[in-house]
């Protein structure tokens, strides 16, 4: 044999790099499911699916083209890990080389790269170009700078690749960014009636996937009893043209909103589809650059949403490549704490947590906002050990691959990388939650209230983080009123406040 080339559940693309020059007669596709990629992290019975029944459809894919291809599925194996399996194929098929794109996991990449060496097999690690910059880019661009900003990242590729210019080179609509614009909140009548995006239903590969995560991962957190998600290239280009047609002119606006038991809202849903290689991301802008030349999406709801995708899904990827293995690490605030146990049930008292993660553990999805400013906020605020954020964030969510993950989580919800890459710590209280959402209504907590009965989590926690670190966030002008907002308080009340976050912290069950 030629080539063995492996693919990895997040590389699903049959326009991927790693199929040219496939010669039928001499090179061979390896793929393999194995326990290992569901217990390094206790990934969510949804997650799992998803990785797997997109993996089972892409292998019918290539045996439909007529490609051989070595396909290992839960069950019919010994193998725990890839790095086990890899070398038995190696050992049994003898190929000249092992060919690979780019792993989205560095300690993937690690274990498969040491796994060729000690078979002396030759390694060729391919650029992935469904990115649309390549790690040797990003070094360049990174190199010899302590801090990144992603604004300027983001300018860069638009110029590189020629999004949304007018005719002189200059930002179409005459501004770069739009984020101004896109912090609508719903108001009391809330969203009224949304476009429901479009259903995917389990065919009798994903049927049979979702009986196999039941009895190999009977025992892992959530449900995959409401599957819902594309898993083929066909379903995620009927995802995209929904967006784009119903949405996407809605979404700028709402992007940062939230509403009780409305998970989606006007969001894409296509990042799932984009991690997994169904989508390019290169098709994805196209189409929403469309839409507004069209005039059927206006520019801040285009350009909000081409900043996701060329700015920070490109800029997340880059700073991964840069920053590890150090950033899996990263603790700049010093934080212990351990994560509360709700975060994996949901069960808890406050609202806003209950909706997030409640709609996490059914569907795997929750959009921005309730990332970073929910989940991640509460988690930065409340003190808590960044590894076991990341392992979380990693476990739960369709879309979660790690070059994304793990900087977004630990880098922008916590700032545990420092200022590398963020400009301040992501911390609001209460206030911003009950701006921004329903979820305050009906709560047992109240925003407003920083100590004693009914004092809202959210805000007693912000206040002791601000105080915890008032030193580093006094010297931040993009947080030095935080800290001057802080010292209004007279001692009294700074007491009361430290106490209750004490009592919260020491019984994080009760809240």
């Amino acid at each position: 044999m030629r080539n063995l080339v492996v693919v990895l559940g997040d590389q699903l693309s049959l326009s991927s790099v790693a199929l040219e020059g496939f010669d039928p007669a001499q090179d061979r596709f390896w793929m393999a499911e194995v326990r290992e990629e569901s217990e390094h992290v206790p990934s969510t019975k949804m997650r799992t699916a998803i990785f797997l029944s997109a993996m089972r459809h892409f292998a019918t894919a290539i045996a439909e083209r007529g490609l051989p291809l070595d396909y290992l599925k839960l069950g019919t194996h010994r193998f725990v890990s890839i790095a086990e399996a890899l070398a038995d194929a190696i050992a049994r098929r003898r190929p000249d080389t092992v060919t690979m794109l780019e792993a989205g996991e560095w300690r993937l990449e690690q274990d498969i790269r040491r796994t060729c060496e000690e078979a002396k097999v030759p390694l060729r690690l391919m650029d992935d170009l469904h990115f649309m910059a390549s790690r040797a880019e990003f070094a360049d661009y990174a190199q010899g700078k302590h801090r990144l900003v992603m604004e300027a990242f983001y300018r860069r590729m638009r110029l590189k690749h020629d999004v949304l210019l007018d005719r002189d080179r200059g930002p179409a609509g005459g501004q770069w960014n739009f984020d101004p614009a896109n912090r609508g909140a719903f108001g009391r009548a809330g969203p009224g009636m949304l476009p429901r995006p479009p259903s995917f239903a389990p065919d009798a590969i994903t049927r049979e996937v979702l009986a196999d995560v039941e009895t190999h991962f009977g025992d892992h957190y959530g449900s995959a009893a409401g599957f819902d998600w594309p898993v083929t290239r066909e379903d995620a280009l009927v995802a995209l043209r929904d967006f784009m047609a119903h949405r996407l002119q809605d979404f700028g606006r709402f992007q940062d909103a939230m509403w009780s038991d409305e998970p989606f809202l006007y969001h894409g849903l296509l990042s799932s589809s984009l991690n997994l290689k169904l989508l390019d991301p290169r098709e994805v802008i196209e189409a929403a650059v469309a839409q507004w030349r069209a005039g059927q999406a206006p520019i801040e709801a285009v350009e909000g949403f081409v900043r996701q995708i060329l700015g920070w899904r490109e800029f997340m990827r880059g700073v991964y490549g840069w920053r590890m293995p150090a950033l899996a690490e990263a603790n700049a605030l010093k934080h212990d704490q351990d994560l509360p146990d709700w975060y994996w049930t949901g069960e808890v008292q406050m609202n806003c947590m209950r909706q997030a993660i409640g709609q996490t553990l059914r569907t795997g999805y929750a959009h921005h906002i309730q990332r970073l400013m929910v989940t991640g906020n509460f988690a930065l605020t409340f003190g808590v050990e960044p590894a076991q954020v990341h392992a979380w964030y990693l476990s739960v969510y369709v879309d979660a691959v790690e070059w994304v993950e793990l900087p977004n989580t630990v880098g922008m919800s916590l700032f545990a990388d420092g200022d590398r890459f963020v400009t301040k710590p992501y911390a609001a209280g209460g206030a911003y939650v009950n701006r921004m959402s329903d979820y305050c209504r009906g709560c047992r907590y109240e925003p407003a209230r920083r100590s004693g009965e009914g004092a809202c989590p959210m805000t007693v926690m912000y206040w002791d983080f601000v105080a915890r670190h008032e030193r580093l966030l006094e010297h931040n002008p993009r947080t030095v009123m935080m800290v001057r907002n802080l010292q209004r308080f007279g001692a009294e009340e700074r007491a009361a406040m430290r106490e209750a976050a004490k009592q919260m912290r020491e019984r994080p069950e009760s809240l």
